[in-house]
């Protein structure tokens, strides 16, 4: 039977994926947490809280303080990123610290926290939005892709660690997503609504890992074995 979550917390449910999850988790009647720097869902059962995810040292306290305001926890959604515009000939480090300090230290830092928590606890589920991007590396945003292949294999690695003790890790890999942080996607992108929904259902039948939409797990079967040289050569 699908779990049913009742508090959770959203990291990054200012805009896109995130902020669409906000909505459908208070729509079903959970107690949602909304984490963001800034324009914030509004609604019942919606409680926002200003945070920037790069303020490590915060997170103990903070996510402390949330599972008392909502009563428990059973659910944590990471679903903070960045992914500035990059030029073929760039190469940014601050761009690139920016991306490791949301997409992989921030992610780490709340991910340990539930971990912690729901280990102890024997269940609860933490979800974490990868990407595809994460599948291969790929010439237009290098340090984008490794930031998520890094959070897919973390996420697996928690799986390993506190699966058996009831918590399941649930790893989403959209492809682009008719959000903000996709705007300069060239083609077809999957609506936002739908996206969330799918995930939710992911995280409820507790899948280990979900393509969103599934076509991209077709896609991504083949891309991940294209020969190397034909990547460079395709600057794919």
């Amino acid at each position: 039977m699908p779990q049913q979550f009742h508090r959770a917390i959203v990291v990054g449910g200012s805009s896109g994926i995130g902020r669409e999850l906000v909505t459908q988790l208070a729509a079903s009647g959970c107690q949602v947490a909304s984490l963001a720097r800034r324009d914030q869902p509004q609604g019942e059962n919606i409680r926002t809280y200003a945070h920037d995810v790069t303020d490590f040292a915060a997170i103990p306290a903070l996510f402390q303080q949330i599972c008392l305001d909502l009563g428990g926890l059973d659910l944590l959604v990471y679903a903070s990123g960045v992914m500035p515009p990059v030029r073929p000939d760039e190469f940014s480090f601050d761009k690139d610290k920016q991306m490791v300090d949301v997409n992989v230290l921030g992610a780490v830092a709340w991910c340990n926290e539930a971990a912690q928590r729901f280990g102890q606890a024997g269940s609860g589920t933490i979800v974490g939005i990868g990407s595809v991007a994460g599948d291969r590396g790929r010439a237009p945003k290098p340090v984008y892709g490794a930031t998520k292949a890094f959070f897919e294999c973390y996420l697996e690695s928690l799986r390993n660690r506190i699966g058996s003790k009831g918590v399941a890790v649930v790893t989403i890999k959209p492809g682009p997503t008719d959000t903000p942080m996709a705007a300069d996607h060239v083609g077809a992108k999957f609506p936002v609504a739908e996206a969330a929904r799918q995930i939710l259902s992911a995280a409820r039948a507790g899948k280990r890992v979900a393509y969103i939409p599934w076509t991209m797990a077709l896609a991504f079967f083949i891309i991940r074995r294209l020969p190397s040289p034909l990547m460079q050569r395709l600057k794919f």
